[in-house]
């Protein structure tokens, strides 16, 4: 039961262990950067009930994911030679909890302490039940959109180039990274303070086996539109949230990554968002790789191809970042008879 409930809302299909309750550490306490000044807009009232849970039995690879209410926030870490390059990390789960260790700290000794790139992992809002369906739907993007925006804000002190910013994001935290990529122009929440006034635009974007399509055909993640859509979302809403949509010229320049043999988000999803990046003439980038699965993040992927996956990565953000070439439009393919 535990492991179909997995694959429902977007874990891997690894074995499940026991839950236990977890806690940040004094370093991630010591990181975090609140996203606003007082409540999030449209929070529900009432006291936080924030549920951290550990979910492995394996001392070195923590899988702790966070669920219920809280208020959003970043866990900044910060290399000891940042190269001038930030990523904005949304962690996947299904939009049921963010996975906060293998899409989020796991990332640290690659990007961060190898490659230099500031990290921010965003503890995003999740759907409530409680809160009205169609204005909670927007509740995450809101939060990577004030996100980007304090990242920018503050880049100086953090060492960062306002201008070298980009936002990765896995699973359903792909359709958080992909919607900010998408859509980081959309007024979802009232202003706040100057800080709002700052680009929302991400300069680059990475996908990894992302949630994008929101239909009611077989590309879909079923749990991740139960939970941000609702049980009976009409046709126009899902399109709406089906962000292959919602592509434009406008947007970033695009990296994504997939496996073949996922079964929990599948492949379409990347292939679909792809083409109509191709479409727009924006510039895009995609590795389909047989094997991996779901969920692979940097854990347990030593030995096979899908292993080149970060370097990839990192050799595309530095030639997109480096390159004007790399960044200019592309000519969407011409059309057949």
């Amino acid at each position: 039961m535990l492991a179909a409930l997995a694959l429902l809302l977007g874990a891997p299909g690894a074995a499940v262990a026991a839950e236990r309750p977890a806690s940040e550490s004094a370093a991630e306490l010591a990181a975090r950067l609140p996203l606003w000044p007082g409540p999030a807009p449209g929070s529900t009232a009432g006291p936080d009930q924030p549920r951290l849970v550990e979910r492995s039995d394996d001392p070195a690879l923590p899988d702790r994911a966070l669920s219920g209410r809280y208020q959003p926030y970043l866990v900044v870490y910060r290399p000891k030679h940042p190269n001038g390059s930030a990523l904005l990390v949304a962690p996947g789960g299904g939009y049921a909890r963010v996975v906060l260790d293998k899409e989020g700290t796991a990332l640290v000794p690659i990007f961060a302490e190898q490659a230099g790139i500031t990290l921010f992992v965003l503890r995003y809002r999740l759907p409530d039940a409680a809160t009205d369906g169609a204005a909670a739907r927007d509740q995450p993007l809101a939060d990577a959109q004030r996100a980007l925006r304090l990242i920018r804000a503050h880049a100086a002190e953090y060492g960062v180039d306002p201008q070298r910013i980009g936002a990765i994001g896995f699973s359903a935290g792909g359709h958080v990274a992909a919607s900010l990529g998408t859509r980081y122009d959309d007024a979802v929440y009232p202003a706040r303070d100057a800080i709002d006034r700052v680009s929302a635009r991400p300069d680059f974007l990475l996908l990894l086996y992302p949630v994008i399509d929101m239909g009611s055909g077989t590309a879909a993640h079923t749990g991740s539109r139960l939970r941000l859509l609702g049980r009976h979302p009409d046709a126009a809403t899902m399109a709406a949230y089906s962000l292959q949509n919602r592509v434009h010229a406008g947007m970033p320049p695009t990296f994504l990554v997939h496996a073949q043999d996922d079964t929990v988000v599948p492949e379409e999803n990347s292939l679909l968002f792809y083409q109509a990046l191709r479409q727009a003439g924006v510039p895009a980038e995609l590795h389909l790789f047989a094997h991996g699965g779901h969920g692979f993040g940097t854990r347990g992927i030593a030995g096979l191809p899908l292993a080149a996956w970060p370097q990839l990565a990192l050799g595309w953000m530095r030639n997109v970042q480096d390159d004007p070439r790399a960044r200019a439009p592309i000519a969407p393919p011409a059309s057949t008879p």
